[in-house]
């Protein structure tokens, strides 16, 4: 019988225990610790590399619903319905550029980041359910799955000078992380 090499078996154990950490869900009381949204962001910042602080002040700042969310739980939930928002409306404009649209070529593509941005919000949906569930770990994961829509839809327009939906693309995919960020800092 062969062994693994012990520097396997060290990353495999570092795997599991990561994935038992990002599955274990916080305690209620740690997510329910009165937070700020500025200590919010950046601990979204501190957890997620791609989640930029001054975008994440200003997208939960600017939403109405943030003054009834005051701890981390709350804005989690928050950013994903953002999220989710963010989805819809970036459907329905490639829907509505889709009904105008004369280029089969050009219909064709917009479609398929339809149907791109249909799952997104799909798997979305699931994860804030999970986030309201207190299940941070598979919420998290459902994120970081939808977070490829954006990048996926832009994929789609390469090699042509300009992505009719890129601002949606760019301003989805800032919000999922901003998500991702917050849920993963209650994880």
């Amino acid at each position: 019988m062969s062994r693994a090499p012990p520097v396997t078996l060290c990353l495999l154990a570092g795997a599991v225990l990561l994935l038992a950490t990002a599955a274990a869900p916080c305690s209620a009381q740690q997510a329910a610790t009165a937070m700020s949204i500025e200590e919010a962001c950046r601990t979204a910042a501190s957890v997620h590399a791609g989640v930029s602080y001054e975008h994440c002040v200003s997208s939960l700042a600017s939403d109405a619903r943030s003054r009834d969310a005051a701890d981390l739980h709350r804005l989690a939930v928050l950013a994903a319905r953002m999220a989710v928002d963010h989805a819809s409306t970036t459907e329905a404009r490639m829907e509505d550029l889709s009904e105008v649209e004369e280029s089969p070529r050009a219909r064709s593509r917009l479609h398929k980041c339809l149907d791109l941005y249909n799952a997104a919000g799909d798997v979305l949906r699931d994860a804030l359910d999970n986030i309201r569930a207190r299940a941070y770990g598979k919420a998290s994961q459902q994120l970081a799955a939808a977070l490829g829509a954006s990048e996926s839809c832009e994929d789609v327009w390469k090699g042509e000078e300009r992505a009719p939906v890129a601002s949606h693309d760019r301003e989805y995919g800032r919000m999922a992380l901003v998500a991702l960020g917050l849920t993963s800092g209650i994880a």
